[in-house]
């Protein structure tokens, strides 16, 4: 048997928010007998369902999903925790004899996991975490952004201002090793991966289409009782975390009754673009993603029809798994 024959078979279906990477890992899951293990740092929280866009019981289809809503917001999770559970899920339905299919817009985790990075010991100081938060509460995450620039400008460059979770660890890695989140990132031991993987980018061409269904789903956000599970959050005492997430934060000023809801709803419109184009331009460095535009395409089964023959051509029949 061959090197690559003995690699543990993966599909990734990755692209900007809103381009129907549920929709479609789904159907290709139908047609291999696959099982679906998310890649998203945010629908892994509970609480969190409407504003992180978790798929529905009628959305999975029957389809077992793995590594969505198992966390408390408040607690921590760090991209190698990530990478160990879905390296864990990965092995099990592969044992199975089920194809995993790994789905989301999260990059850094894709690429972690799928090429096979390894990390240093994943140190933390819950005071330390807790001092900055209160910073960040205070004076800014740009002020934060600022700190985070002066030991490890190449993160900072990396970073939106947005990005309060990552801007604090790379505060937190620094304060414990003198060693710079990204120097640590770059030193991180990279064996071969044990996956032989198909990735498939969903996008549009017209981007003015993909910013259409970005809008479009957070009207279907604030139907689906948006305002309500924020309000639950705050409650719960969950706001610190729904604060760092597009979707959530936007809501707060309103919340307080500062500004319109029509003003809050176009703020979530607008930073959902925004990410929209961070990941594209994320992905778009992957020379190994096969990018599938979704308005060159008449009907959205000719879609899953062209991705299922990318898979076929790469991984192999169905009957393999």
């Amino acid at each position: 048997m061959s090197k690559k024959a003995q690699l543990i078979p993966v599909v990734a279906v990755v692209g900007p928010t809103a381009s129907g990477k549920s929709a479609l890992a789904v159907e290709l899951a139908r047609q291999w007998e696959g099982e679906i293990v998310s890649a998203d740092s945010k629908q892994i929280y509970r609480f969190m369902s409407v504003g992180t866009a978790v798929p529905t019981q009628e959305e999975m289809a029957g389809i077992p999903h793995h590594l969505l809503q198992f966390l408390n917001p408040d607690e921590t999770f760090s991209v190698a925790d990530y990478v160990s559970l879905a390296k864990e899920k990965i092995q099990d339905i592969y044992d199975r004899k089920k194809l995993p299919i790994v789905a989301g817009g999260t990059g850094l985790y894709i690429r972690s996991l799928l090429d096979n990075i390894t990390f240093f010991e994943n140190k933390s100081d819950p005071a330390l975490r807790q001092e900055l938060e209160r910073t960040a509460a205070e004076k800014g995450n740009l002020f934060l952004l600022d700190m985070l620039r002066d030991f490890d400008p190449q993160l900072a460059q990396s970073l939106h201002p947005n990005n309060l979770g990552r801007i604090i660890r790379g505060i937190e890695a620094y304060r414990l090793t003198g060693i710079p989140l990204s120097e640590q990132q770059k030193a991180s031991r990279q064996s071969p991966s044990p996956y032989n993987c198909c990735m498939i980018g969903l996008s549009f061409k017209d981007r003015q289409l993909l910013y259409q269904r970005i809008d479009q789903r957070v009207e279907k956000m604030m139907k689906n009782g948006l305002l309500d599970e924020i309000r639950e959050l705050v409650r719960r005492g969950y706001s610190q975390t729904a604060a760092q997430a597009i979707g959530y934060k936007e809501f707060f000023d309103y919340l307080q009754g500062k500004g319109t809801l029509h003003e809050a709803i176009g703020r979530v419109q607008q930073e959902s673009r925004r990410y929209a184009k961070r990941q594209l331009t994320w992905f778009r460095r992957d020379e190994k993603v096969n990018w599938l535009y979704i308005d060159d395409y008449e009907d959205y089964n000719e879609v899953v029809a062209k991705a299922a023959r990318i898979v076929r051509n790469q991984l192999g029949k169905p009957a393999v798994f």
